[in-house]
């Protein structure tokens, strides 16, 4: 992917990276809860309806009658219709079927460069839709990835889980180069129960982030993409001669910097960004742009406004 999928240096090593160990503290905690509070107002509202299963049970809102028999269960006798019509009918009910939610987080080496700023501000967002998920009782698994499936958080449900979500999330490292297509071809095989799927990912994939998103599609999950951009890619505050070299690979090129060729790199992101926007507009999956420098639960309240996620 060129410039695209690489990164700048002057001979010395990145930064740093901030510890995790500050991640959910009780303040990130807090806004969990506003966030959950808000996200059962719109669940309750507009979008639950969209979650009832066509099959029928023992739920509680009405469906509709058939004729009894032999052997089914006494209890669900409409006796009201059977004093009115001396018919015997079966009261149907729809049933409610929990989410399965998968959160797939992009754990490459691209999502870690520098200070780590993406792949914490990922971790945020995933404990956040995580903990919206758990706490309206879907299930809720995370599962990370690079070019392979690396670990796996089991499905759980119940907003007291919340803490197994921040144990698994903390454990993440970045390691190795992207390969959507091939890290959620064997999630998909993992994965027989369909459901949300959610991709948090800088989508830097050499081969393209479209054939990740496609698995998904072709596979009947309902994919939703949170692209993490930093706006120090966008713009790279550099100058003169220095090295560049893909984080991933290890590739280097030595390039000199000039006011046309830092402004040919902000064209050629900003046409790759305007690319994600423009695929997923086209094949109608619910996208939205993470920007790093915006606080986590503004995006999370952005997320609900978007639609797609809480259904």
């Amino acid at each position: 992917m060129g410039l695209l999928d690489a990164v700048f240096r002057r001979g010395a090593s990145p930064a740093k990276r901030a510890s995790d160990d500050d991640l959910f503290d009780d303040e990130f905690q807090r806004k969990l809860d506003y966030l959950a509070l808000v996200s059962k107002r719109v669940f309750a509202g507009r979008m639950r309806a969209e979650r009832r299963t066509k099959k029928s049970g023992s739920g509680v809102e009405f469906a509709d009658h058939r004729d009894y028999q032999p052997g089914d269960d006494f209890r669900y006798l409409d006796w009201n219709v059977y004093q009115r019509f001396d018919r015997l009918l079966l009261r149907l009910y729809e049933e409610e079927e929990d989410l399965a939610i998968y959160l797939i987080l992009d754990a490459s080496s691209s999502m870690g460069f520098g200070d780590g700023a993406k792949l914490r501000y990922a971790k945020r967002v995933c404990a956040a839709l995580a903990y919206v998920g758990l706490a309206n009782l879907d299930r809720v698994s995370i599962v990370t990835t690079t070019d392979r499936v690396l670990e796996r958080m089991p499905a759980t449900r119940g907003k007291a889980r919340i803490f197994k979500v921040f144990r698994f999330l903390r454990e993440v490292e970045p390691e190795g180069h992207t390969s959507l297509e091939d890290a959620l071809k064997t999630f998909v095989a993992q994965h027989k129960r369909r459901g949300l799927a959610v991709l948090v990912s800088d989508l830097y994939d050499p081969a393209g982030f479209e054939r990740g998103i496609n698995v998904l599609r072709y596979n009947k999950f309902d994919p939703f993409v949170v692209h993490v951009v930093d706006e120090a890619e966008r713009k790279p505050k550099l100058s003169g001669d220095v090295l560049l070299y893909d984080c991933e690979t290890g590739d280097e090129r030595e390039v000199t910097i000039t006011a046309k060729v830092l402004e040919r790199f902000e064209k050629a992101y900003e046409e790759y960004v305007t690319e994600i926007d423009r695929f997923c507009a086209r094949k109608q999956v619910p996208h939205i742009r993470a920007d790093v420098n915006i606080p986590f639960d503004e995006l999370i309240l952005r997320v609900f406004r978007r639609g797609g996620f809480l259904r």
